[in-house]
């Protein structure tokens, strides 16, 4: 793989990134209700699923997914049933505190991590690109491990940033909030989950 192959790929990527989708804005809305360092946890998990799918992409198998409509459904309303479920609960919960200055139990770790996980291998938008963009910067006259490694190292590394930049923001505006209005982040968190089921929904794989 020559060096303008990887800065067309890595320009491909940025231009990819630069439309927020489900992970970003399920970034906004953990970061907000948990704190910056505890969404890294969300951030950790939609990695994993994205070097996941950079794996079966390499191998040839992400195509296959992608083309079985039946079962790619299948995982793409599970993850956006999920999403609602844990939306609907929090913007519940947030009510039951009745205002009270003490928020609501934050998520576990592994909670933050299966959120981003399901997210990110439930988003037709992603799995699309890792089946028929990754590919296409492959050469055959190469090895292809190292390839996989390099393009995959590189996604991963602009998603990780872009990630981290919502989880930022969002965690910026909940700190410029007072206390009596905590129980409002909650809210805007569960609002945020169930945008990103819906954002996942409205999502075509032929998009």
């Amino acid at each position: 793989m020559t060096i303008e192959t990887w800065a067309l790929y890595v320009g491909t990527v940025l231009l990819f990134m630069c439309t927020p989708g489900p992970s970003h804005l399920l970034m906004l809305s953990v970061s907000a209700s948990n704190g910056f360092q505890r969404s890294l946890a969300t951030a950790a998990g939609d990695l994993t699923a994205n070097a996941i799918q950079i794996v079966l992409a390499g191998l040839g198998l992400a195509a296959a997914l992608s083309a079985s409509e039946y079962g790619f459904a299948v995982v793409k309303w599970l993850g956006v049933s999920y999403l609602i479920w844990l939306g609907t609960n929090q913007v519940i919960r947030s009510f039951k505190t009745r205002g009270a200055a003490a928020p609501a139990g934050q998520a576990s770790l592994k909670t933050l991590w299966a959120r981003g996980f399901i997210t990110s291998a439930a988003n037709p938008k992603a799995v699309v690109f890792f089946a028929a963009l990754f590919p296409q910067f492959l050469s055959s006259a190469h090895s292809l491990l190292p390839q996989i490694l390099v393009l995959g190292f590189s996604y991963i590394l602009i998603d990780g940033i872009f990630l981290s930049a919502y989880g930022k923001c969002g965690n910026w505006v909940a700190m410029k909030l007072s206390d009596r209005k905590q129980v409002w982040v909650e809210r805007f968190a569960g609002v945020g989950l169930i945008g990103t089921a819906l954002l996942l929904g409205l999502k075509s794989q032929r998009s």
